[in-house]
């Protein structure tokens, strides 16, 4: 049985303020309304949409959904929103079992939301979600409470509402008009209809503030947090000092790389590579290139870090453990933490660098080299 998302977005909606109708006006970016059609285009089991536009807002919707892969049916609205479902209905192609009525100001609905309604649909007429009401109620007038009303068996009404197609269409050709949804108008009609969860975050955008607690679900909902893990050794050679993250070390030995050998630096670097799915350093900086021999590994962090920013990512932390006997670490940690914030420019206590020796087994414990291992994490807001 094919579905069909009706969104309805014919409304005014002045209560949010504004210089254009609330479904046009941007949320971290994005239209509502385009937001709110993406999520119904995107969901499996959505087979068609339809949206329901006020006729003075045609250009407004082809800004709103720019850019976006729509393949959306578009009607004229009515001056009351039973008008405008009714016109939607029209639009539903009559193959469509099932329609989702929406409102066009719920950008947040959630894809098991909807699939909560459809499910529902398996066994009743219509379906829409709900959330118990929990805080006390009471009756009041002339701003003074009257009486404390029950609050037992009743709900806080979100969209979609679910119904079978040919049932909605009769109740809506029945019905005088002014009902508040399109529930109203299904019982109005006798038909069943079963409640299903609801969601919290599935706003609808009425007023100025109710942006705000949107644009902070999205960013909980859309947060892209990555792990990337380096790992780098470096033998010694002969030498006076070793590079750790940016900084001499004075030691009898020095390491041996085709660059500075910076073997710290190096594992912070390849871990951001890492949470980038996007290679290593000799992939970016290929040893067989002589333009590297003996570059300062600053380089090649500092790129690293750029490309993390041009995807939209920000470094969270940074933890890196070296493993040697020799030299000691504790003395120029701070000096090295240091740096490195600096290099990557974020704060000294998103950086760590620790130290650890092998128990003088293998080729560290023998003091053949250092190896260093590096955790580092991204986050795009």
């Amino acid at each position: 049985m094919t579905v069909t998302a009706l969104i309805v977005a014919a409304g005014r909606g002045t209560r949010a303020g504004g210089d254009r109708p609330k479904q046009y006006q941007a949320l971290m970016g994005r239209a509502i309304l385009g937001r709110t059609l993406a999520a119904f285009a995107a969901h499996p089991r959505v087979d068609a949409l339809v949206a329901v536009l006020h006729p003075d807002d045609d250009d407004l919707f082809a800004e709103a959904v720019a850019g976006l892969d729509l393949d959306v049916t578009t009607v004229h609205g009515g001056a009351t929103r039973d008008a405008s479902v009714q016109a939607g209905l029209a639009a539903v192609a009559d193959e469509s079992g099932l329609v989702l009525i929406h409102d066009g100001a719920r950008p947040l609905v959630a894809p098991d939301l909807i699939d909560r309604v459809i499910d529902a649909l398996a066994d009743h007429p219509g379906a829409a979600p709900a959330l118990p009401v929990t805080d006390a109620l009471w009756r009041g007038a002339d701003g003074k409470v009257q009486a404390p009303h029950p609050r037992d068996g009743l709900f806080r009404a979100q969209t979609p509402q679910g119904f079978h197609l040919r049932a909605i269409r009769a109740a809506h050709d029945a019905h005088p008009g002014g009902a508040a949804d399109d529930v109203e108008v299904a019982l109005a009609a006798g038909l069943d209809v079963a409640i299903v969860q609801g969601d919290e975050d599935n706003l609808k955008i009425t007023h100025p503030e109710d942006f705000a607690r949107a644009a902070r679900v999205l960013r909980e909902r859309d947060m892209d947090i990555r792990t990337g893990n380096g790992f780098d050794v470096h033998a010694f050679c002969e030498g006076d000092g070793v590079i750790l993250c940016g900084v001499k070390v004075p030691h009898d030995k020095a390491l041996k790389g085709h660059s500075d050998a910076d073997v710290g630096m190096h594992a912070v670097t390849d871990a951001i590579y890492g949470a980038l799915a996007d290679g290593d350093i000799g992939q970016h900086f290929p040893p067989s290139d002589p333009q590297w021999k003996g570059a300062p590994s600053d380089i090649f962090l500092k790129h690293a870090v750029a490309l993390a920013g041009e995807r939209g990512y920000r470094i969270s932390n940074a933890d890196l453990t070296l493993i040697c006997e020799r030299p000691k670490i504790g003395p120029v940690a701070g000096a090295m933490r240091a740096e490195m914030a600096r290099l990557i420019g974020i704060d000294l206590d998103r950086i760590s660098v620790k130290a650890t020796t092998s128990e003088q087994l293998g080729f560290t414990g023998r003091q053949e080299g250092i190896a260093a291992l590096a955790t580092v994490t991204l986050v795009k807001p």
